[in-house]
């Protein structure tokens, strides 16, 4: 039972559901309403129609049914047993929630390739004429120049890289400089291309040379990263933590 307290209220905040749906929403009624006008209110917000439309006042919980409302469509809120954060639950035999649920029902525009490439006013004819995109010739030239060459850098770079160099991953931005031994060499399964796996000095890295449950190098937990080989130095490094440095290789200045 709801607390009145001394001052009957002029609004009430009700939490609307409708049957069928997972979506609800908090809504503030005057309780001189009376329930013909809620409903009425109620049509906009979940489309049932207040002809065929149920009320039902139910706990916080949306478990307990505490009164009908659609008894007496005269009365007003303040004739019920209402307060705050009670449950107004909206039922029609006539709304059918699941309609647009599979898609497979709603009808498509399908258009075969030739007849989208006669419209010029799609996406496609923009970019074209504008040489935009995969229409820009000179730059998908450039583009293709560019992963040539990135390809050949890093071939050439994995030319020094073997399991057993001692390293210094460099190349991350926003992250330390960090020691290590090269632990593995090649392919992975979480992302593409080559990459190289660091046994870390100490404790900065990432995992234990495992990544989504496959092993590709043993280290203790937190001591093992994977990095691009261009982010590697290849060098004579002492272990983290020794005051002098052994000299080193940098693969960018070596190709």
């Amino acid at each position: 039972m709801c607390e009145r307290g001394d001052a009957a209220p002029t609004f009430v905040k009700l939490i609307v559901k409708t049957e069928g749906s997972q979506m609800y929403s908090e809504r503030k009624f005057p309780v001189t309403n009376t329930i013909r006008e809620v409903k009425q209110k109620l049509e906009l917000l979940t489309g049932a129609s207040a002809n065929s439309m149920r009320l039902e006042l139910r706990d916080s919980e949306d478990v307990k049914v505490i009164k009908v409302l659609t008894n007496d469509d005269n009365l007003r809120l303040d004739a019920y047993p209402i307060c705050d954060g009670l449950v107004l639950h909206v039922s029609d035999p006539l709304l059918n929630t699941d309609e647009f649920k599979d898609i497979s029902k709603v009808q498509k525009v399908e258009l075969s390739e030739e007849a989208y490439n006669r419209r010029n006013n799609t996406a496609r004819a923009f970019l074209q004429k504008n040489g935009l995109g995969r229409f820009n010739e000179d730059a998908q030239e450039r583009a293709r120049r560019l992963e040539e060459e990135k390809a050949r850098k890093q071939k050439e770079i994995l030319k020094v890289i073997h399991v057993g160099n001692r390293c210094q991953v460099v190349g991350i931005p926003g992250q330390p400089r960090r020691r290590g031994t090269v632990a593995y060499v090649g392919e992975v399964d979480f992302k593409p291309g080559v990459w190289v796996g660091v046994h870390y000095d100490l404790p900065l890295g990432k995992n234990d040379g495992s990544v989504a449950g496959k092993r590709y190098f043993e280290c203790p937990p937190n001591y093992g990263g994977f990095v691009r080989p261009a982010d590697l130095v290849i060098g004579n490094f002492l272990p983290e933590g020794d005051c002098t440095d052994g000299d080193e290789i940098d693969l960018d200045e070596e190709l």
